[in-house]
């Protein structure tokens, strides 16, 4: 089918319709027309990283731990995988008259919320705290699930929530995020605009309100904006029940016929929710026309066209995706390099890790609450499967036929309390060689409202500490004077004290495989290449309030105090060095570009990657503007002995930078173009990474 002839046919269903179909058509429980050929749908699924909520499927790293891999192709194979499952899961359902909530082609992700603030259970779900990174990531998960055929939709992505949302999770449904217009194009937007511009077929609304305007049904984010500026030509879709909040939460309107009005007209098309049967009324009352929903239905129908729900065979390219691709091999092994690329050495003492098996290491003991427990591995939004790796399980694994080995393991310590009776756990150290120690967080304790069963701030956390009780273990474990390796799992930054172990290995939350890519790099099989996504501060005194959505004393680039760690930070067995930076021009002007390159030389003794990241530094910023701005990375394997030449290129917009009044100017100046492998800052050196190299370039 031609688009010409698509379009032809959009139109005569819509002429055909009465207007009760026509409502029905726009809730996400769309009801089959058999008159008309139109099959029932429903559009809610959801795969933030797997096929999630329909039985067996590949259970991929948190979408943060993707993020930490800093690799695009990467992330863009992990997606297309997805997408594979999706639609043979999809495929075989139809077969079967299955067309239930989690079985369609139409998927809420990804989250690319900015992660403002480490306290937000949901940060877990986003691509860290950096616009440049989280677009990029973004950009490569939406083309991996929506694949190569821009006619043809594999799947359709979504990107949300659309916009000025990362919590407070407890007060989403009546929050209104205040914040300025700096902030709003500088940080908050600029992976939205990437998603539009890169074809993303759907956006999804916020429940909170941004400016005052429900983001559901703000004409500033989804007309002016979205729509006529950026020119968005998909569909747009409510948070589910999102829109009820209107009149029942922020007390913008005083009905639910008043609420559907308000949010179709401001660009809304789909309700997750239970609202939009109340356009009859609206419509009746003059509140709504015909051709609004119209035009609403038309773009929901546009894409299931796209995705192959109407036409002949030939419309769906993919139809021949069936059961065994779900969970296959090379999907297994795909989540397991994906994890193993996502775990970021914090920290090395006289170089512990990796542990030797030439006979030094007799006894291992693994202790924590993270160690056996599957929900450290799976995080939210997750599919389940019979292959879920522990901790433990690969450690274990690890030793298998040694006999000149122990593995020995106790839970030690409760993930979310206090033990109720202390035991003797701690002393079984003072025989062991080695301590390895999985502490930390799971999806019980942070995550999306509703769901997370042990926390007190609806999936938040009140505090970004190493709970108190895990931490006093692991005090009292680090006194028994054996080495201890922590590895820490969770989806946000964990303030801990770092003498707390003599090696750190943050893990996230790492997927179906976790714990055979942990076991991995503590035993030297893969090298530590993971960098931090997102600051991690000292304290939770270094943070504003949870609330102010300004980005003052927020991130890598408005941080003034000095963090536990840094953005862009990660460790490796090998050591990397620096230089022969050089930048093609000494100038430049709006609409050019220039190559920056830098020699990068892998110093030590194994082979490794190195993520290779280039910040622009505006010599003259002034007040309110990032002390530095990601601009370029790139993920490179370098022999031991060798060098890499990496050369990126910065456009002009590279240096561009967002006024007061939200506009985007190019001021002429001296700029710093910075290559290091975390940002640019002096804590990055004091841990352990390489120094970085600069040159100066003159913007006229």
């Amino acid at each position: 089918m031609t688009r010409d002839q698509r379009e032809a046919k959009i139109k005569e269903l819509v002429s055909a319709m009465t207007l009760e179909e026509k409502v029905s058509q726009l809730l996400y429980t769309s009801p089959a027309i058999p008159r008309l050929g139109i099959p029932e749908y429903n559009w809610w699924n959801e795969c933030l990283h797997g096929v999630a909520r329909s039985g067996i499927a590949t259970v991929f790293p948190q979408a943060i731990a993707l993020a930490a891999t800093f690799d695009e192709e990467l992330v863009r194979r992990v997606a297309a995988a997805i997408s594979d499952e999706a639609r043979a899961k999809y495929n075989e359902a139809v077969k079967r008259n299955n067309r239930g909530q989690y079985w369609g082609l139409t998927f809420w992700t990804p989250n690319i919320n900015i992660f403002r603030d480490p306290r937000w259970g949901r940060g877990q779900e986003t691509y860290g705290e950096d616009p440049y990174l989280t677009s990029n990531i973004g950009r490569a998960f939406v083309l991996g699930l929506q694949g190569d055929d821009r006619e043809h939709l594999k799947v359709a992505a979504c990107a949300k929530h659309f916009a000025v949302h990362s919590g407070p999770e407890k007060r989403r449904h009546e929050f209104n995020a205040e914040v300025s217009r700096k902030d709003l194009f500088e940080t908050y937007l600029p992976a939205f605009k990437t998603l539009v511009e890169s074809g993303v077929e759907s956006v999804m609304g916020a429940y909170n309100r941004t400016l005052g305007e429900p983001c559901c049904g703000s004409f500033f984010l989804l007309k002016d904006l979205l729509r006529d500026t950026w020119g968005f030509a998909g569909h747009v879709v409510s948070d589910c029940w999102a829109i009820r909040d209107f009149h029942e939460h922020h007390k913008v309107t005083r009905s639910p016929e008043e609420s559907a009005a308000l949010a179709l007209k401001a660009g809304c098309d789909l309700n997750c929710g239970c609202t939009y049967p109340d356009l009859t009324v609206a419509y009746r009352k003059g509140m709504v026309t015909e051709e609004q929903i119209n035009a609403a239905l038309e773009r929901l129908l546009r894409t299931r066209f796209r995705l192959g729900m109407f036409g002949e065979p030939e419309d769906d390219p993919y139809r021949a995706l069936d059961g065994t691709v779900v969970n296959c091999e090379e999907h297994q092994t795909l989540a397991l390099e994906a994890a193993r690329r996502s775990i970021v050495l914090l920290k090395n003492d006289n170089n512990l890790l990796p542990l030797t098996r030439d006979g030094s290491i007799r006894k291992i003991l693994v202790m924590g609450p993270s160690a056996a427990n599957i929900h450290a591995l799976i995080a939210n939004y997750h599919g389940v499967n019979s292959r879920l790796v522990t901790i433990l399980e690969g450690i274990a694994e690890k030793t298998r036929g040694r006999f000149d080995i122990t593995v020995d393991y106790h839970q030690a310590c409760m993930m979310y309390d206090q033990n109720h009776n202390t035991g003797w756990t701690v002393g079984m150290a003072e025989s062991a060689d080695v301590v390895i120690a999985a502490f930390g967080l799971d999806n019980a304790m942070e995550g999306e409202e509703g769901d997370v069963i042990a926390s007190d701030y609806k999936g938040d956390r009140n505090a970004i500490e190493l709970p108190d009780h895990q931490l006093a273990y692991l005090r009292a474990l680090k006194e028994r004077g054996k080495p201890v390796v922590l590895v820490l799992t969770g989806g946000s930054p964990i303030a801990v004290p770092e003498d707390i172990a003599d090696a750190i290995l943050f893990a996230w939350y790492p997927g179906e495989r976790g714990g055979t890519a942990v076991a991995d790099v503590i035993f030297g099989d893969a090298a530590p290449s993971g960098k931090l996504p997102v600051t991690f501060p000292a304290s939770t005194e270094q943070l504003p309030p949870y609330e102010d959505y300004a980005m003052t004393g927020r991130t890598y680039r408005y941080m003034t105090e000095k963090p536990l760690f840094p953005f862009g930070f990660g460790l490796s067995y090998t050591t990397f060095r620096f230089s022969g930076m050089t930048i093609s021009d000494k100038t430049l002007s709006k609409g050019g570009s220039v190559r920056v390159t830098a020699q990068v030389a892998n110093t030590g003794l194994r082979d490794a990657d190195e993520v290779v990241q280039f910040y622009i530094v505006k010599d003259n910023r002034t007040a309110g503007d990032p002390a530095s701005s990601l601009r370029a990375f790139r993920r490179v394997s370098i022999p031991a002995g060798h060098q890499a030449q990496v050369e990126v290129t910065l456009d002009a917009s590279a240096f561009e930078s967002v006024s007061d009044t939200g506009e985007t100017v190019l001021i002429p100046g001296s700029y710093t173009v910075i290559a290091a492998d975390a940002a640019p800052l002096a804590v990055s050196v004091e841990k352990g990474a390489p120094a970085p190299v600069a040159a100066k370039i003159e913007i006229m």
